[in-house]
């Protein structure tokens, strides 16, 4: 991982992701370039390159919200992964769903998700 994680969120709300590529994201009129934390307190930056980064220390974020998320929609960009049975453990400990899917997935089910108005929260690597 590199950089530090941003001390604001780039939107103060969930929003659905409009499109994705070219190395980032848009998002409610705004471009990001690079990994994003979909959170129930606003859209995050995510210092996440490759699926190899994510754990509990990647996830932080989501921990700290873990009261206002059911499920976690985990993009793995392009590759397929499955995270360590630890992190699995450590996210129903404080109830949350892990679903780990491809990005251009993953995108797809947390815009459905968010618009049913469901607890949902999505962590998306870049493609």
């Amino acid at each position: 991982m590199s950089g530090a994680a941003p001390a604001v969120p780039h939107f103060p709300r969930p929003a659905p992701i409009d499109a994705y590529g070219q190395g980032g994201f848009r998002f409610a009129d705004m471009s990001h370039r690079g990994s994003l934390l979909c959170l129930p307190d606003g859209i995050w930056a995510w210092p996440v390159t490759q699926a190899g980064e994510i754990d509990e220390s990647s996830l932080a974020r989501v921990f700290e919200n873990a009261q206002a998320i059911d499920t976690l929609i985990l993009g793995t960009g392009r590759d397929i992964w499955r995270p360590e049975p630890a992190l699995r453990e450590a996210l129903r400990a404080v109830q949350i769903v892990l679903d780990p899917m491809q990005t251009g997935s993953a995108i797809t089910t947390y815009n459905i998700m968010l618009g049913e108005g469901r607890r949902v929260a999505a962590a998306l690597i870049a493609v």
